[in-house]
């Protein structure tokens, strides 16, 4: 018999160190060559261990959200054959305990002593009415102290009830918690509470582990480092219904169907061209602006996993159609979990979109180290005054945030209003200048 030292693998990229998001084995378990152990990430990919041998998981080591630094032993397995290199830590030779045998053998080794409270417990009482058993529903005389353990007086001030009200059925009067539960239940059991509603004390604790932690540290990271200034501009989305609508109904074969994204992308290239400050990472270490030509355009999607951010890359070069297109493919592969890191990376300005959740105004947190980030909220038909009367129009508030270290409120509210003027009037988002 030989043991097998599996260690945390480098996975590349000079990451020295990984988080353990997932556990495969237990130990006790049988596994198989190839069988995969565990998983951890760096950054937001995610790397999967395969076992090298087939035997038993002797060793474990490791939490889930635990940082491991690369070479650690995380597991060891026994396998039959020659000692593995020689490879023996003998610390870690102790004979393991399995989860049960912790909760029951020191149970059964301390029952015998323990000792077990007296059948009755006689507190002198006044001789009397109070130590005639009374009957439920008959309140106590009026300055009388009621009786009841240290609990029951807990739950009845938890719960807003007064114990003078609460008929006691125990020695002496004493409110037990069935005299309680029943004076919540009953019809008259008023005393602030519903009958029949608990107060629920449970407490869940959920580990912030994997993506979610990746998620926390970045938004941590823009809340605590961008001052955010957010402008919101409602937008008449009649006309661009109206013509998104028509080149849906007469698309050709092999063409995307068109949402609003598209249109948006495309608005977004041509008011950049004009404002190229917009579209921008600001190393605030170094206190360098980077203005790039190509638009690498961010999307945020929501995903079983959590939020992540596949990015389109150069808008500026795609028509519609292919926006469209690289949308859908994009999105479907956040979603299964297939796509690529570098298809995760890379953006210079992101649109956030909660559909038709979008609500009526959001404040979107930037994607560090981008200055700007476009929110899409609901489109909904409203009321709108024309200049003579009110009439339905389809509208559509953008809430756009921007990092107001580099990016004035003038310049913020400008390159807004470009965006609105193109998607009121679409035709000039095909115009070429």
């Amino acid at each position: 018999m030989a043991e097998k030292l599996i260690k945390l693998p480098d996975v590349g990229e000079g990451v020295a160190e990984a988080e353990l998001v997932e556990w495969h084995v237990n130990v006790g378990d049988l596994v198989r060559e190839d069988m995969v152990l565990a998983a951890v990430m760096t950054g937001k990919a995610t790397v999967e261990i395969p076992s090298p041998v087939e035997g038993e998981v002797t060793f474990r080591h490791g939490e889930i959200g635990d940082i491991i630094a690369t070479g650690t032993v995380i597991l060891k397995i026994r396998t039959v054959g020659e000692a593995v290199d020689g490879e023996e830590e003998p610390e870690i030779e102790l004979p393991l305990v399995q989860p049960e045998a912790l909760s029951v053998e020191p149970q059964k080794k301390s029952e015998p002593v323990v000792e077990r409270p007296k059948p009755a417990e006689v507190i002198p009482q006044k001789p009397a009415a109070s130590s005639v058993p009374r009957d439920v529903g008959v309140p106590r005389a009026e300055g009388e102290k009621p009786l009841a353990p240290p609990a029951v007086r807990l739950r009845a001030k938890e719960a807003g009830i007064d114990l003078r009200q609460v008929p006691g059925t125990g020695p002496a009067g004493r409110i037990t918690h069935e005299d309680l539960d029943t004076f919540l239940n009953s019809q008259g059991g008023g005393g602030g509470v519903a009958a029949g509603l608990q107060p629920n004390k449970a407490v869940q604790e959920v580990k912030v582990v994997g993506l979610r932690r990746r998620i926390a540290e970045k938004m941590a990271l823009s809340k605590s480092r961008i001052p955010h200034i957010t402008y919101v501009e409602e937008v008449d989305m009649t006309a661009l219904e109206e013509l998104r609508t028509r080149m849906n109904g007469t698309q050709k074969p092999g063409r995307p169907k068109l949402t609003i994204l598209p249109f948006l992308m495309r608005a977004m290239v041509k008011a950049i061209a004009e404002q190229p400050g917009i579209n921008a990472l600001y190393d605030d270490e170094a206190g360098i602006i980077r203005q790039y030509g190509g638009v690498h355009i961010g999307i945020a999607a929501q995903t079983p996993s959590g939020l992540v951010v596949p990015v389109v890359r150069h808008a500026e070069a795609r028509d519609i159609f292919d926006c469209a297109r690289e949308v859908a493919r994009l999105s479907e592969a956040a979603k299964n979990g297939t796509a690529l890191r570098e298809e995760l990376s890379g953006s210079t300005i992101t649109i956030s979109s909660l559909g038709a959740m979008g609500g009526i105004v959001s404040t979107p947190v930037i994607n560090h180290p981008e200055v700007a980030i476009i929110g899409v909220n609901k489109l909904a038909v409203r009321p709108h005054w024309d200049g003579t009367q009110f009439v339905p129009r389809k509208m559509m508030n953008l809430s756009s945030s921007f990092d107001h270290r580099v990016i004035d409120g003038w310049d913020a509210a400008s390159f807004v209003q470009r965006l609105k003027a193109l998607m009121e009037t679409p035709a000039l988002i095909f115009v070429e200048e």
